[in-house]
């Protein structure tokens, strides 16, 4: 990888995480970049093979990383799941996603979780302008979370996330000016749950809401290159309907959307052209100036294209999940985001078994186009949960689906 003056996540990230296509994210100003969009991805595989449509479907040992206002209707006193995912798959096999996130119940109606995300980059060649060897790097990110989550009613949970961030893409491969960069950042949650009975059938409608990643910019080298965390707004809502004694059947929908300036200026301008680019510096100069709050206020209101681009800012997905006997899952999901704004599509399936204490979910991407570096992603978690709530603090205590 060649050395270049851009800011770090222009340079590296894109390209590496798949997030959107790297011709779209370095030529196309209206794709939005962030740093550490690590923070985006789903970690665990039941998520993922709903097309990431998590923040209201019921709670399990990483709902707490989507929205930490389930905390409180969790089943069991004790759970954690580890997750792992190869990471581009079709293009590399150095790269990874590693998640460890786990829940414990303080009392009948609140809990406490932590968790851990691992991205190792794998290794990466540094070129200088004259093509001269500036030697390896394996670049690392990681991020470490506390959460708290207290069910207000039976019915209503809200829940705050704490968070570290840790970012260290280059050392000193660079410039000797590079460091490390690290972040701190809040999520705030909140989760309804409601059991229906409509004619002869039983439903549980869920309804969730969270900002993730409210936190401080992220610095690399110049404090004044500081680059947004991605904040992101959920909504989203999950209808659970009992077929039978065995069967049940789940739909959900989320819509995300950035809560960050929506452009930046760097790319697009010719070398020769010194007017341009000094009018676009002052812009991006302007841009970057903001602060986190009025970079979230401003992010409904400050697309180029207006209230239209402001549409293709969100992004949708929609999954669906059936189980039989609380033993045997299967899911399939969509994830759409517009052609003009990273352009990531693909259906994404999945399947899932419970038995006792032990757990195993399985997901696989299918993007869509071949030339996706998201082809073949898979991702696989486990599950080990300890004590039913009926067990811990004897029965009546929980009525929400749990999976």
């Amino acid at each position: 990888m060649t050395s270049s003056k851009l800011p770090l996540r222009v340079v590296l990230l894109p390209g590496l995480l798949g997030l959107s296509f790297a011709a779209a994210a370095q030529t196309d100003p209206k794709t939005i970049t962030t740093a550490v969009p690590i923070l985006t991805i789903s970690p665990d595989a039941r998520s993922s093979a709903l097309g990431d449509a998590s923040v209201a479907i019921s709670p399990d040992a990483n709902s707490a990383f989507y929205n930490a206002g389930k905390l409180g209707f969790v089943k069991n006193k004790y759970s954690f799941s580890p997750s792992y995912s190869p990471w581009l798959r079709a293009i590399t096999d150095d790269m990874g996603i590693a998640g460890l996130s786990g829940y414990a119940k303080i009392g009948q109606r609140s809990a406490v979780s932590g968790s851990l995300t691992y991205f190792d980059l794998g290794t990466i060649s540094f070129r200088d302008e004259r093509n001269n060897d500036n030697g390896n790097f394996n670049p690392k990110e990681y991020a470490v979370a506390l959460s708290y989550g207290q069910k207000l009613s039976d019915n209503f949970g809200v829940g705050v996330t704490t968070r570290f961030i840790h970012s260290n893409l280059t050392g000193n491969s660079i410039s000797t000016d590079a460091k490390p960069g690290n972040s701190v950042a809040v999520d705030l949650g909140a989760y309804y749950t409601k059991d229906l009975t409509i004619g002869p059938h039983d439903y549980n409608l869920a309804l969730g809401g969270a900002i993730s990643n409210i936190g401080t910019k992220m610095t690399y080298t110049d404090p004044t290159q500081a680059d947004f965390l991605p904040t992101n707004l959920k909504l989203g809502t999950a209808i659970t309907r009992e077929l039978d004694a065995y069967n049940k059947i789940t739909f959900t929908v989320d819509a995300n959307k950035l809560l960050v300036p929506s452009r930046y200026y760097e790319n697009g301008v010719a070398a020769n052209d010194t007017v341009a680019a000094r009018r676009n510096k002052a812009k991006n100069d302007e841009i970057r100036a903001k602060s986190v709050v009025s970079g979230i206020f401003g992010s409904f209101s400050d697309a180029p294209g207006g209230f239209k681009e402001e549409l293709q800012e969100i992004n949708l997905s929609a999954g669906m999940e059936y189980w039989y006997n609380d033993l045997l899952a299967a899911r399939v999901g969509y994830f759409y985001e517009n052609k003009n704004k990273g352009d990531r599509q693909y259906l994404s399936f999945g399947l899932g078994v419970r038995y006792q204490v032990f757990g195993v979910d399985g997901s696989y991407l299918v993007p869509n186009s071949r030339q996706n570096p998201l082809a073949q992603t898979i991702r696989v978690s486990l599950h080990f949960n300890f004590n039913k709530l009926e067990e811990a603090f004897g029965p009546g205590n929980d009525s929400s689906p749990v999976n």
